[in-house]
């Protein structure tokens, strides 16, 4: 498991932010911060993503910030240029997944079938995307694919919470959830920032719950 896996896995969980204004950029991510979540995949969904990767990066440089719906070799570039270092995409093109690997940066593509991770394996990858996790079939789907490719590991993104974060992450296979119910749209665009810390430091509560429960259930 590479450097950038273990990481995220020790957080287990990624917040996926959308932002229309770079200037919330470093707000929002102190916010995370404060919570106890040091970790950001940043949506080419808009044209702002790039410069706020690059301020995040430079402000704050202890977030692991990556970079999300990536669908192009340049945008990976332009995301790589200003800092981040993990590469997330909605599905699995190879022309991206080998830019990333000629590029050093790790990327983790959507896949939601069976067919999906036998490409991502025959690429290399270990650690896939599930998404959109509970459209597709949620952990349930994910448990039956996970039994024929001993090697995969998830990160399933998409319908994940509060309420629903303990059923994935107590699979052995999640290694983190993506989900961005901590940094919802309405939150930053009114800068509701202790809003953002307060919902995060429950996040976090839930992941080191579920991590007693299994050391618990070990001994």
């Amino acid at each position: 498991m590479s450097e950038i896996l273990e990481r995220i896995k020790s957080l287990g969980i990624v917040p996926v932010v959308k932002i229309d204004d770079d200037k919330k950029a470093v707000p929002l991510s102190e916010a995370l911060c404060r919570g106890g979540l040091p970790c950001a995949e940043i949506t080419f969904r808009t044209d702002k993503a790039e410069q706020s990767i690059r301020q995040i990066a430079r402000e704050i440089p202890e977030m692991l910030i990556g970079a999300g719906t990536v669908l192009t070799p340049a945008q990976v570039d332009k995301a790589k240029a200003a800092g981040a270092k993990f590469i997330v995409s909605p599905g699995l093109n190879p022309t991206v997944v080998a830019h990333c690997q000629n590029e050093n940066i790790p990327i983790f593509p959507g896949c939601c079938t069976p067919s999906d991770i036998e490409k991502a394996l025959e690429l290399g990858l270990s650690c896939v995307k599930f998404f959109p996790a509970e459209q597709m079939g949620g952990i349930a789907l994910i448990k039956a694919m996970a039994a024929p490719y001993g090697d995969v590991v998830f990160l399933p993104t998409g319908g994940i919470n509060q309420k629903n974060l303990t059923d994935y992450l107590s699979f052995e296979r999640v290694v983190a959830c993506g989900g961005s119910w901590m940094v919802d749209s309405t939150l930053i665009e009114s800068e509701d920032y202790a809003a953002i810390e307060e919902l995060t430091r429950e996040a976090v509560r839930i992941v080191l719950e579920i991590r007693r429960q299994r050391q618990k259930s070990v001994i």
